[in-house]
């Protein structure tokens, strides 16, 4: 349970917008006071030290001070409207992989940290005359001016790379490949078990969901740390599902000789969060990929190219999904524990989840039906060549209904449907190259 919470508070830690800044401010704070003492404890034997008199070292910091405070409005500024437009061009969903950026929280905590070090420089400066300034202060103080500028030039550069939108989709495909290894790595430990499951006598125990929310985490090793030997519980829902408050979480069999203490530990472990993340839900790395599609696709937007580059990234996450074996149904612990898992998405229902909707918003726009068909006939080789031919028929459905709806779309010309049919049936249609249509018929080969 502590390695649970620990990962949930690390998690929570990146996709933080205050955690990481606030460190770098505590750490300002403490490096001007650590400065100041040895500035006062020994300034003779410092090797780095910055010399002039106290009235220009209280303009220096001042200036600092005021610059850096200025400019992190201006960076907060920014990093809204990047919020802004990410959600209205892509969607709502992909604003926490910005929040998330760990270069936009660097710049945001350097910022209130150097002004928080030269107000607190300051205050030991009395403008004498006579009396020095503080050379280690100064020193530092110049060395965190000019890497908080080094740092917001490369911000600003970042920033723009990150609002591209193949840099967006390629960083949702990426962490949802990630999720998808850490998932599989995690299955590898568990102990399936082959055949039926019996269960246990004497009635069953129903845990309910402490609140709404969606569940982020239900890992296998510690929810059979939960229940007490001999126990075999069936999870009733999954993760990325969303859960009301009293509906059924999961169920027990047989019942619990103390049930109250087994209730809160799975309550615990099975951890439901307010807003859904990507811990260990790899199906809402495919959402955000199909939401900026369909974005792309409203009318609002009207941009065939984004959606294009979408399913292109969904073909490249499920080309990995397709040839990993999913988390067993029935896994085995200790002691006689055994967890079912009925509800876990299978690879025909990640497929639909990737193509459904997509596929009724793309025959009007023929590039996109037309990569939706080559990224399908794609998936649907790669899943013979990896020894799952169970899913070339869901494959194969899913291009012949989206033929169907380009054939049935009033504003899609003829030629262009059977150029998308032509698309479907090629052997060979190497990216957009083809096949070609002569006098409305694919050349011989």
């Amino acid at each position: 349970m502590l390695a649970l919470r620990l990962r949930a508070g690390l998690y929570a830690f990146r996709e933080s917008l205050f955690l990481l800044p606030a460190l770098i401010v505590v750490a300002g704070a403490v490096a001007a006071e650590a400065a100041w003492a040895l500035d006062r404890a020994a300034p003779e034997l410092l090797p780095v030290s910055l010399r002039m008199s106290t009235n220009a070292a209280i303009w220096l910091l001042s200036v600092v001070a005021g610059a850096t405070i200025t400019t992190a409005g201006v960076v907060f500024s920014l990093t809204v409207v990047s919020l802004q437009l990410a959600s209205s061009q892509f969607s709502p969903r992909v604003m926490r992989s910005f929040v998330r950026d760990r270069l936009s929280q660097a710049v945001v905590g350097l910022l209130v940290a150097t002004f928080v070090y030269c107000v607190l420089v300051l205050r030991h400066l009395n403008g004498e005359p006579a009396e020095p300034a503080p050379g280690l202060s100064l020193a530092l103080a110049v060395v965190l001016t000019v890497a908080t500028v080094l740092l917001i030039i490369a911000h600003l550069d970042h920033l723009a790379r990150r609002l591209q939108v193949g840099e967006v989709v390629r960083s949702i495909a990426g962490e949802g490949r990630d999720v998808v290894d850490a998932v599989l790595a995690r299955g590898a430990a568990e102990e399936p078990l082959r055949g039926r499951v019996e269960l246990p006598g004497g009635g069953c125990r129903v845990v309910r969901a402490p609140h709404d929310g969606w569940v982020t985490q239900a890992g296998s090793a510690d929810i059979l740390a939960a229940v007490p030997p001999g126990t075999v519980v069936r999870l009733e829902t999954r993760t990325g599902a969303y859960i009301h408050e009293g509906e059924a979480l999961a169920t027990l069999w047989p019942v619990p000789d103390r049930p109250g203490p087994v209730d809160r530990r799975l309550g615990a472990v099975v951890r439901v969060s307010a807003t859904r993340t990507m811990q260990e839900d790899v199906d809402f790395a495919v959402r955000q990929l199909v939401d900026i599609g369909l974005r792309a696709l409203s009318s609002a937007v009207n941009d065939p190219t984004t959606a294009v580059e979408s399913v292109l990234r969904l073909g490249s996450l499920l080309r990995r999904l397709i040839a990993c074996d999913l988390p067993p149904e029935a896994v085995g612990g200790p002691a006689g524990r055994v967890l079912l898992r009925p509800w876990e998405l299978s690879h025909e229902e990640y497929l639909g989840h990737a193509f459904d909707q997509l596929r009724h918003a793309a025959p009007a726009q023929p590039q996109v039906a037309a990569a939706l068909l080559r990224t399908l006939r794609m998936l649907a080789v790669h899943a013979e060549d990896v020894g799952r031919p169970g899913l070339v028929a869901p494959l194969r459905r899913q291009a012949a209904l989206l033929l169907e709806a380009a054939e049935a779309e009033p504003a899609l010309h003829p030629a262009d449907w059977r150029w998308l049919r032509a698309v479907a049936d090629a052997a060979t249609d190497p990216a957009d190259h083809g096949p070609r249509l002569v006098d409305g018929a694919v050349p011989a080969e």
